[in-house]
């Protein structure tokens, strides 16, 4: 109905705009405005007019969001129109002359028709942009808007400005602009908004304004504002400190309805500055839609995020296989209300094959994200049997019952602890992708072999930033506790990664696999987690963030290294070679693997030593793996042993 309303306001427009061009130039036409003559000339006029403003696309544009590109198009569009309908005159002259007209009514006309066209348009922009529009606003019961500081490049305060004055209601006010270009003068304004402060003085204006100086509710940084200012972090921490809240502007949503920005809550991960990677998501949306996908110990941080992503990238369905009855129902919370009809649950054990056996039959997936696994490193010394159950016969059991039932693709996430274990979660994962990998490759060609069509590959990264028991969520509650802040080492360095990155680069990783044909494969991928990041670092800048000051307001203290724990991870060993696949942040590992008949022994042992209750001698076992390997020479990865194959 509106955009209908707008139709036919411009049409009478038009018509306005003829009658006024000819009263202005004092023309008098040769026939009678009411006649059969005049009203066919005022139909064609509106018909003419009507057909070329839709072509333009004039109906298009949401004009509450209107810009200047906006208001040339209607300059376009009437200097087509004028141009047309002096053509039409000129052709209708040759067949009967029409006095009254000439050059000097069409160029009336055209300044005309842009101008009554125009107003109502810009009327409405003014009433919408502007302090008026509160003004003539009926409605009651309007909250007050909360005043902000905006942090950032101007061309993005001046979309900013204009959004937050066209929200209904509107949340947000912005009081001034925090400008980091250098070149920018103080008490420019944008839209009425003054730039009140430049760089380098943009934490000192902050401080102000935090102190009370000026009444402040918000902070909002441009977008990638975290890599180009250096006083990114004191700011949030000013910020912090005085109570103000701190977003982050990444981009409009609902234009069309709307009009809402998209502030995200900056979070610790954000403050690190660790650059991320922008998915490929054609790729992995071609890999993962249409896809049953089986998550084992989906309810944890990594395993949500897969079956959110997978449900996000048009999975036909999602199962989720974990053993906690409440990380289940934490899950149904954190997936989209929408997406419940895809997503299956069930409470397993994934070291008990004949539930894994039911569960796989009857979901029939095409892939297996194997993320189920026990990793606190301390409590695991005390309760390796049962790290060993999980990490070692859990996975065994997955893989096994995959290549049975015919599953096309296995990936196990799996750990740089992996790498040179000193922790029972170490040797635990290094058994497990001994296990994958003894049962990555080709099927075999052996007569009588048993063929899988299954393809095995783990994916090798480090610590996921605010995933269950990781040190920013011990640290933020020890913070929020008033402290201390326990940290084992001062020299002690880990990888951090975001979740949603990890993620999307596994599922990557796994179509890239997909991809591959035999002998040009790798059973362990890993991932790129750039520089390694000191633990005390994160801890300070924790505390700063939270307001406080490090070592005066909350306390630091070391504790000492507890066992299996190292001061640094690697990501690879020394003898696995980085093999560079043409995607950002993600490497193949070319590594010997150990055969699968050492494996099939190693494993029997194990399960001897877990019965007796012998921690040395399952150890031992584990560690004989990567000796046997040495002793034998190895194979090489893309090779896997006939025996494998028989086995499953």
């Amino acid at each position: 109905m509106r955009r209908a309303f707008i139709m036919v306001q411009d049409v009478v427009m038009v018509l306005v705009a003829v009658a006024l061009s000819l009263v202005l130039s004092r023309s008098n036409l040769s026939f009678d405005p009411l006649s059969n003559q005049g009203l066919g000339t005022w139909g064609g006029i509106v018909v003419i007019s009507h057909l070329l403003f839709r072509y333009c696309g004039l109906y298009k544009t949401v004009w509450r969001f209107a810009s200047t590109p906006d208001f040339f198009n209607i300059l376009k569009s009437c200097a087509i129109l004028t141009l047309a309908l002096y053509a039409t005159s000129m052709l209708a002259r040759s067949f009967q002359p029409v006095q009254g007209l000439n050059e000097r009514q069409f160029i009336v006309f055209f300044l005309v028709s842009f101008t009554i066209i125009s107003a109502p348009r810009l009327f409405y922009r003014f009433l919408r942009d502007g302090a008026s529009w509160g003004i003539l606003s009926t409605k009651t019961g309007k909250t007050q808007a909360k005043q902000a500081l905006f942090v950032g490049r101007l061309g993005e305060a001046d979309l900013i400005i204009r959004f937050t004055r066209t929200a209904e209601p509107a949340d947000y006010s912005i009081a001034g602009i925090m400008a980091t270009e250098r070149a920018v003068q103080l008490g420019t304004r944008i839209q009425g908004v003054p730039v009140v402060a430049t760089r380098p003085r943009l934490i000192d204006v902050l401080e102000d304004y935090a102190t009370g100086t000026e009444s402040l509710d918000l902070l909002i940084f441009g977008s990638g504002a975290e890599h180009e200012i250096e006083e990114y972090s004191e700011l949030v921490r000013v910020a912090r400190h005085g109570d103000i809240s701190v977003v982050q502007f990444s981009g409009l949503s609902e234009l069309e309805q709307q009009g809402k920005l998209v502030l995200d809550a900056v979070e610790m991960e954000t403050i690190l500055r660790r650059p991320t990677v922008p998915s490929d998501v054609e790729r992995i949306g071609t890999f993962i839609g249409g896809k049953r996908v089986l998550v084992t110990g989906g309810a944890g941080s990594i395993g949500r995020t897969l079956v959110k992503r997978s449900l996000e990238l048009g999975a036909e369905a999602v199962l989720v296989a974990d053993n906690s009855e409440f990380g289940i129902f934490q899950l149904s919370q954190y997936i989209d209300e929408k997406d419940h009809d895809r997503l299956k649950v069930r409470i397993v054990d994934v070291a008990d094959r004949r539930q894994i056996t039911r569960v796989v039959t009857e979901f029939r997936p095409d892939i297996v994200f194997h993320a189920a696994a026990l990793k606190h490193v301390p409590l695991l010394e005390e309760n390796w049997d049962s790290a060993i159950q999980t990490n070692v016969f859990g996975t065994l059991v997955c893989a096994e019952v995959a290549a049975k039932c015919g599953v096309a693709q296995f990936v196990l996430i799996s750990s740089d602890k992996a790498v040179d274990p000193s922790s029972v979660l170490g040797v635990t994962k290094r058994a497990a992708e001994q296990i994958i990998s003894a049962l990555h490759g080709p099927p075999a060609s052996e007569p009588g072999a048993r063929r899988s069509v299954t393809k095995f590959v783990a994916v090798r990264f480090g610590n996921v930033f605010g995933s269950n028991g990781s040190v920013a969520t011990i640290f933020q509650a020890q913070i929020e506790a008033g402290g201390p802040v326990t940290i084992t080492d001062r020299r002690m360095t880990r990888y951090f990664m975001t979740v949603a990155e990890a993620v999307d680069l596994v599922i990557m990783s796994a179509a890239d696999a997909a991809s591959r044909q035999s002998g040009d494969d790798y059973a362990v991928y890993m991932l790129d987690m750039g520089k390694p990041v000191p633990i005390l670092e994160v801890a300070e800048t924790m505390i700063r963030l939270s307001g406080k000051s490090p070592y005066t307001d909350i306390p630091i203290r070391f504790t000492g290294i507890r066992p299996g724990e190292k001061l640094h991870e690697m990501l690879h060993g020394e003898d696995e070679e980085l093999v560079e696949l043409g995607i950002s942040k993600i490497f193949g590992l070319s590594t010997d693997v150990v055969e699968w008949s050492d494996v099939q022994a190693a494993l029997t042992a194990l399960q001897q030593s877990v019965k007796n209750q012998d921690k040395d001698a399952a150890l031992a076992v584990l560690a004989g793996l990567d000796q046997a390997k040495k002793a034998r020479g190895g194979i090489h990865q893309d090779v896997v042993p006939k025996t494998a194959r028989q086995a499953t």
